[in-house]
């Protein structure tokens, strides 16, 4: 059985209390899993992810510390992107002293709320991964216009291919993605709306947490 499988196995109320007994393996699996996620949750804050990992381990080394902590969340989930997201609005609390505003914010996010983070960080960490899945040269392209910012003129000039072949493999990679994200079963990405927003989320596109995803150190 894996690790997310082994995670899953729990309703909500035997997860709590395995992780309050001080579990090791059952706290590593939930770390593994919930790790990019929340990464990337943080990113969108502190916009560094050096920081954005520091603000993920301090959240998960504190709830080692202290697992009474998930005494009165909702759910694992809900306490650690609460935690993550309060913990990287405290850093810029520091650089920008905006605590009071910021920490009613956070206060009042919804279980549902939480649950779109997440969505949306597992669609993140999918299209980063399938990305990175595309044909060799497709992907080289793809990432040279997408995370570099390069126009199909100056991608045709370094890699010495006309910009019709450099507009075909941006045209063959999104056909790919589209693809995979309709008929993937094993993300089972069942909302329209999330579908929907593969091509502006595209756009958005960010180098660094590609590779956090694809290269983890």
């Amino acid at each position: 059985m894996n690790k997310r499988s082994q995670i899953d196995a729990y309703d909500e109320e035997e997860l709590v209390a395995v992780i309050q007994s001080a579990d090791k393996g059952a706290f590593t699996q939930l770390y593994a899993q919930f790790y990019k996620n929340l990464t990337l949750t943080a990113i969108k804050y502190v916009k560094d992810i050096n920081i954005a990992e520091e603000v993920v381990q301090d959240v998960f080394l504190r709830l080692w510390e202290s697992p009474d902590k998930l005494r009165n969340a909702s759910s694992p989930k809900a306490y650690l992107y609460r935690s993550v997201i309060n913990t990287s609005i405290n850093h810029l609390n520091r650089e920008k002293n905006i605590r009071q505003h910021h920490q009613v914010i956070t206060d009042e996010l919804s279980d549902s709320y939480i649950d779109n983070i997440h969505e949306e960080q597992e669609l993140k960490i999918w299209i980063y991964q399938e990305i990175d899945r595309l044909p060799e040269q497709c992907k080289k392209v793809f990432k040279m216009n997408r995370f570099d910012g390069l126009k199909y003129r100056e991608i045709a000039e370094q890699l010495q291919i006309s910009e019709r072949t450099v507009e075909n493999h941006i045209i063959h990679a999104l056909k790919i993605l589209r693809k995979r994200m309709l008929i993937d079963q094993d993300k089972q990405v069942e909302s329209n709306n999330i579908r929907f927003r593969l091509l502006p989320f595209l756009l958005l596109c960010s180098a660094a947490e590609y590779y956090f995803v694809c290269n983890p150190r």
